[in-house]
């Protein structure tokens, strides 16, 4: 014995719509927070094998880089950060890497106020370091000058 099949009505359907775009948005903080507190990014050198990682909220700045290892199949070199790589006051922090196929570095920008730095893995030390970080001069004011 077979039942006819029930079609919704306009109403039922558009609080059914409704319901659904409620859940979704409801759901938006819960897709951020599953992204996790890292972003990574390679670094814009064609021949070398690093990425480095920011810590979103406080801009911490780390690297690894994979290294030969002629008796297995390599090793993972990683980088702790250094000068002016460590927590920053708090923000909204992202990588940029350049398009220049020889940088071995990186842009460490805060997206709320848009001061950057550049950071690079200083090899001696075995750390990422990083620029103070600085915004754009006051119009009319040369990069570095102090305002009149």
């Amino acid at each position: 014995m077979s039942h006819p099949m029930r079609v919704p009505s306009r109403r039922s359907l558009s609080r059914l719509s409704a319901g659904l775009l409620v859940a979704a948005l409801a759901g938006l903080p819960l897709a951020a927070e599953a992204a996790g507190p890292y972003e990574f990014v390679a670094a814009p050198a064609v021949d070398l094998n690093r990425i480095y990682r920011i810590d979103r909220a406080n801009g911490e700045v780390t690297s690894c880089q994979y290294g030969l290892r002629d008796d297995s199949v390599g090793v993972t070199l990683c980088f702790a950060a250094g000068e002016g790589a460590g927590p920053q006051t708090p923000g909204e922090y992202g990588l940029i890497a350049s398009r220049h196929a020889r940088e071995s570095g990186i842009y460490r920008v805060n997206y709320r106020t848009g001061e950057t730095s550049a950071c690079y893995v200083q090899i001696r030390q075995e750390l990422v370091v990083c620029t103070e970080q600085a915004g754009p001069p006051p119009a009319g004011t040369a990069s570095g000058a102090a305002p009149p």
